[in-house]
């Protein structure tokens, strides 16, 4: 079972590394890998597992994180509507691809966190509102998707994990509000 002990922080140089393809058909060390991964994530939003098992809150995780240096994610958004409670978007991706996106800008208005960074880094993280991308399910097929919004920025987040990229290289440093015309702020 994946805790938060098993999660590196910032610093480790696994985080910077751009992380190699997994082999399909999948080894069925990346299947479990991405089942455990899958389960962190369901026990982290889970109120009374996250606080016996001392988890803090997450809607992604990527293997690099787990020191892992693999092309593999794990996404669960959960509903925010309680008639129809059902994930948003619930999926391990392998070796996931953007194959487009929107001309469309759009970030966070609470910005971004991460389980990797232990602290508070304030300020817009600009990404793509729209994406459509490929993966690898966790049976070995071939998948196409397209995203926008909160579940586009999610995945876009947890894909820079698998090219070395942290979500505050996206602040400006100069001016962390600064915006855009035309970025959409999600609330």
């Amino acid at each position: 079972m994946i805790t938060m002990d098993n999660i590196i922080r910032e610093g480790n140089p696994t985080l910077r590394a751009v992380a190699k393809e997994v082999t399909v058909p999948l080894a069925d060390e990346d299947i479990t890998l991405g089942t455990e991964m899958m389960e962190f994530l369901h026990n982290s939003q889970d109120p009374v597992k996250a606080e016996e098992l001392g988890l803090r809150g997450g809607v992604g995780l990527a293997a690099p994180q787990l020191d892992i240096s693999k092309r593999i994610i794990a996404v669960h958004v959960p509903s925010g509507d309680l008639e129809n409670p059902e994930p948003t978007l619930s999926a391990v991706m392998y070796n996931p691809k953007i194959l487009s996106h929107s001309v469309q800008d759009a970030c966070l208005g609470e910005g971004e966190g991460c389980l990797s960074v232990d602290r508070e880094v304030p300020g817009y993280v600009v990404r793509h509102n729209k994406i459509t991308l490929s993966y690898v399910d966790a049976a070995g097929v071939k998948q196409k998707i397209r995203l926008k919004n909160y579940e586009a920025i999610v995945v876009q987040h947890e894909i820079d994990h698998l090219n070395g990229v942290m979500f505050y290289d996206h602040i400006n440093a100069e001016n962390p509000y600064a915006l855009q015309d035309g970025v959409l702020v999600i609330e």
